[in-house]
């Protein structure tokens, strides 16, 4: 074959692959999820159907996050959105809103058991300048982060998982009924991993079972764990990051832990870690490692996909508590 007939050639099967790569991403279906574990469970169920867009990335923290064009502009030409739920997003419905949404939603926390409180978990109270009707008040320009009296952060044990799975699976079926073998078959493979990390989820509670203990973290985002392990965790922050501690909180929390026995205290991937470090000084109390809350980490970190993530809280936890 001359050079201009193979240059030609070689030219139209890359013209041929790259068309072949386009429709194959155009004929997956639009994903939105709003954070990356939202966003790594689709994935996992989603397989090579999918294409999953996640609004707050890795590390990144939900309480805090801003809307930006691109993340409406992929909104609105996606087929699923995927939110948490019991008002962990207050944001959501803005950004519905603002990109003409109009495909399928799912909350992936639908049908577990929420931790309910009447007191405030939000830092602050009625005073500054939030209203009752959605956390937000459009005056303080932000996006609404209130969650009300409902303890948004239900992923943090393997029970809750499979649910969270079991819901995103249907939620993906409904919107590509062609895939209900493939989303079913990969459900099944995952729920089953998840089954495997409760049985040591079990193991860890048995041992501290007997013991009254007591934590600190950042912010109130592990009370389902809490629940699950018999621990219970204190923290400067109510159950959203966006209100910064007073320093009456902080001086509140060295007093309890100073009057009552605290076995550790822990950083979060999200979470600026002073106020932690400034209470380990002041206490001397041991900082048994870092917990991940409402982020996966980077994907060569150890919370690198959902099952890393409760895995590592758990390895945490016991390497602190019972090692």
């Amino acid at each position: 074959m001359k050079i201009k007939q193979w240059s030609r050639a070689v030219a139209l099967g890359l013209t041929v692959t790259a068309s072949a790569a386009s429709a194959d991403a155009a004929e997956r279906v639009p994903v939105v999820a709003t954070f990356s574990i939202l966003g790594d469970i689709a994935t996992t169920l989603g397989g090579d159907r999918v294409e999953v867009t996640t609004l707050v990335g890795r590390d990144g923290d939900s309480h805090v996050y801003r809307a930006t064009p691109a993340d409406a502009k992929a909104l609105a030409g996606a087929d699923l959105l995927i939110a948490n739920g019991l008002h962990f997003e207050g944001w959501i419905d803005r950004l519905v809103d603002a990109a003409g949404f109009d495909g399928h939603r799912v909350e992936a926390s639908l049908g577990i058991e929420p931790i309910v409180s009447e007191e405030s978990h939000d830092g602050h109270d009625d005073r500054d300048g939030h209203d009752d009707r959605d956390g937000h008040d459009d005056r303080d320009g932000h996006d609404g982060h209130d969650h009300g009296p409902t303890d948004p952060h239900a992923w943090q044990t393997p029970r809750n998982a499979k649910i969270y799975a079991e819901n995103i699976a249907a939620a993906l079926i409904t919107v590509d009924p062609g895939g209900e073998s493939e989303y079913r078959s990969r459900l099944a493979a995952y729920t089953a991993e998840f089954d495997s990390i409760a049985v040591d989820y079990d193991r860890l509670r048995a041992v501290l079972q007997p013991r009254d203990i007591a934590v600190v973290v950042p912010h109130q985002a592990f009370d389902y764990l809490g629940r699950e392990l018999g621990i219970r965790f204190d923290s400067t922050h109510g159950w959203s990051t966006e209100a910064e501690a007073s320093a009456a909180d902080v001086a509140r929390l060295i007093r309890d832990i100073r009057a009552h026995r605290v076995a550790a205290i822990f950083l979060e991937n999200i979470s600026d870690p002073r106020q932690i470090e400034q209470i380990q000084r002041e206490t001397d109390v041991a900082i048994g490692g870092t917990l991940y809350s409402g982020a996966l980490s980077g994907p060569d970190g150890p919370a690198g996909t959902y099952p890393e993530m409760l895995r590592h809280n758990l390895a945490t936890l016991r390497a602190a508590l019972v090692e």
